[in-house]
């Protein structure tokens, strides 16, 4: 299936010191991106609170982050604030870009034959996110006659796969409130604890050496007969009463169906029941995460 995917800002990174910039910006190891690499990653505020987590992808002669397209208003000035020192520009070319997912049984089969050995395509790049899902970054006008073969899916249904996979995507209404490890970028790959120094290092550092963070994102799945807004609050069943328990990060929702995401406390008994404040006929339960939750 193939999803054009509209929500999706891209900010591009040229220039002869953009990799080691970026170093020092974000959570990832840039340094070890070769032409065609890509890895998850985030970019932090000096107390180590997310302005965004993104997919980071080496073009070669550029560095791309994709990212939530709500937040770049706030990021991506904090993103440029120093790159005035260092040869390298930093700018949102979101409409150079196709943005797409890809995702079904026998990807990897299909990628493998568009691309052979290595991820560089028709000037753009396929971007993998998970099993049998990719992203996919296509300059705009280029076409692919595969890709008019294959069958479309909603931006809603990608949206869903994404969650269902563990994945973060946080919205400008979380900017500056969580740590790096609250959305798991650690259990995919999206943090080094050996690159050295870059914004945020010493609180993300913290919490994982000394055991300084309690929270981590969940996949929560149920029934909501109203519609579910990202940041609504969750509240967890306690006996007869309900507590606040977190927000919704990232949902996807068909008729009464619903499957979200949410940073919640790590201690939480695997059958504890939630609900969608002001929706007390909705009922949520927690998700295995396909992937080790490790610190």
């Amino acid at each position: 299936m193939l999803y054009p995917l509209t929500d999706r800002a891209v900010i591009g990174l040229t220039g002869a010191d953009r990799t080691k910039y970026l170093q020092g910006q974000v959570t990832c190891d840039v340094n070890q991106l070769n032409p065609g690499d890509a890895t998850a990653g985030g970019h932090c505020d000096s107390k180590g609170k997310l302005w965004a987590s993104f997919w980071l992808a080496n073009l070669g002669e550029q560095l791309l982050l994709v990212l939530n397209r709500s937040l770049v208003a706030r990021q991506l000035p904090e993103l440029k604030k120093f790159a005035v020192f260092a040869d390298t520009e930093v700018e949102d070319v979101s409409s150079q870009w196709q943005v797409f997912g890809l995702a079904g049984e026998g990807l990897s089969h299909w990628l493998n034959h568009q691309l052979g050995d290595g991820n560089l395509l028709q000037g753009g790049i396929v971007i993998p996110v998970a099993a049998e899902h990719a992203l996919l970054l296509l300059p705009q006008g280029a076409e692919l006659p595969e890709l008019s073969e294959l069958p479309r899916g909603s931006e809603q249904e990608w949206q869903g796969l994404m969650i269902h996979a563990g994945l973060p995507d946080m919205s400008a209404e979380h900017q500056g409130e969580y740590i790096p490890q609250m959305l798991n970028l650690q259990a995919i790959g999206g943090i080094s604890f050996t690159k050295g120094c870059y914004m945020g290092q010493e609180t993300v550092a913290r919490a994982k050496y000394r055991g300084a963070n309690k929270k981590a994102m969940f996949v929560l799945t149920g029934t909501a007969s109203d519609g579910i807004a990202v940041n609504q609050d969750l509240e967890l069943q306690l006996g007869d009463n309900w507590r606040r328990a977190g927000t919704v990060l990232s949902v996807w929702q068909q008729g009464e169906e619903c499957l979200l995401t949410a940073v919640l406390n790590k201690d939480l008994e695997s059958d504890a029941v939630f609900r969608i404040k002001g929706q007390d006929d909705s009922r949520l339960s927690l998700q295995p995460l396909p992937y080790k939750l490790v610190d």
